[in-house]
């Protein structure tokens, strides 16, 4: 059988070193750092990608296994096995760049959970993170690549360093990659769980998976946090190997954020026209490449926590823009109606109580569900 590289799983990147920061990143030195993942497919054989796109000076992996997770920090060692680089066991990562480990025929089932375990025996300094990765990540003093269990670790809740995993699948194996804010990324759910929207959307797939290009906090037009998604689309979606869809939600930072970081003070976010004409270009662009492009109405998120996120002008905006969607003028190919999926009956604009997590602008496991099944799969034929 013919089989070819495709990628079952993505972390989408933040730089450390943004001025507006929603989450913490962190730097290590002469530390073990495991952190765990779950494959969206399966395949023959798997290799690792590792990230030094955001660091400022060569990092340094002084060792790196690849193993099955059991619970929690533990692995099984059995399944332990050292990743190599161009045949070393070692690497050094330029400042800026990326880099994928030789194959390691370790035959992978969808919903497959792996550890990848890093000896990083340098000051890293602040590392290119993710905000919300699948699981709790651990780290110890010392080299314990291959520790069975990581004995008092420290625990962290960003990700950091692992951009993704490929499977050798069979050859024509085609994915989507969901692409857009936290509502892809998934936060909010239950942590270990795979319960982004995505992630429970790709297991009614019939073919092929989704992987997740979300970032918490990304907007469509404006930088940070993470590169605005007009920047990130050749390294988050083109570059993804056996992409063939993109389903795309964005929209709720770029409303919110201004005001949120300016409070008490007004602030000033896109006009429906901006918002709408940036929607355009990223379908253009998509569409160029030859991939079939779902987008999404604007979650609803009246009455947040969040101080200064929810104004009239942004929900004006946002109901402009939704109607829009909702017509027949959009650029894409089809639309998931998520904002209905989890509005209120009674108050469209807010999220349901029973799918609210908690602050009004993130749904919970059973939200991201309601999502899920709301998707006609037949628009991700893959």
């Amino acid at each position: 059988m013919t089989t070819t590289w495709t990628a079952a799983h993505r972390a989408a990147a933040i730089s450390p070193h943004e001025r507006l920061a929603l989450f913490e990143s962190r730097g290590f030195a002469d530390q073990t750092v495991r952190q765990s993942l779950r494959l969206a497919g399966g395949g023959e054989a798997v290799r690792v990608r590792l990230t030094n796109r955001y660091g400022t000076e060569p990092l340094e992996i002084g060792g790196a296994h690849l193993a099955l997770r059991t619970k929690g920090s533990g692995i099984d060692p059995g399944s332990d096995t050292p990743l190599h680089f161009s045949g070393a066991p070692t690497i050094t990562i330029p400042a800026g760049q990326e880099t994928v480990s030789d194959p390691v025929e370790l035959p992978a089932t969808a919903g497959e959970e792996l550890s990848v375990s890093l000896y990083l025996p340098g000051d890293t300094g602040p590392t290119t993170f993710t905000a919300m990765p699948y699981d709790t990540g651990y780290a110890v003093r010392g080299d314990q690549l291959s520790a069975a269990v990581l004995e008092n670790p420290e625990e962290f809740a960003t990700g950091h360093l692992l951009a993704g995993v490929d499977v050798l699948a069979p050859a024509g194996t085609r994915i989507a990659v969901a692409f857009g804010d936290s509502w892809i990324e998934g936060a909010a759910t239950t942590p270990g769980t795979d319960n982004s929207f995505p992630g429970q959307l790709s297991r009614r797939l019939p073919n092929g998976w989704i992987v997740n290009a979300g970032i918490s906090g990304n907007r469509l037009l404006t930088d940070e946090i993470g590169e605005h998604l007009l920047a990130r689309v050749d390294h988050d979606v083109l570059a993804v190997p056996g992409v063939s869809h993109v389903l795309v939600h964005i929209g709720l930072n770029d409303l919110g954020l201004p005001g949120h970081f300016a409070h008490p003070e007004p602030a000033e976010g896109p006009t429906a026209a901006e918002f709408k004409s940036g929607l355009t270009t990223l379908a253009d662009r998509l569409h160029t490449a030859g991939l079939t492009v779902i987008g999404s109405t604007i979650g609803p998120y009246k009455g947040t926590v969040h101080e200064g996120y929810d104004t009239p002008r942004g929900q004006a905006v946002r109901a402009e823009v939704n109607t829009w969607l909702l017509g027949d003028d959009h650029p894409f190919d089809g639309i998931v109606d998520v904002a209905a999926a989890v509005a209120d009956p009674d108050e469209p604009d807010r999220i349901r109580p029973d799918y609210n997590a908690g602050d009004g602008l993130h749904v919970n496991d059973a939200g991201a569900k309601a999502i899920a099944d709301a998707v006609d799969v037949t628009l991700l034929d893959l």
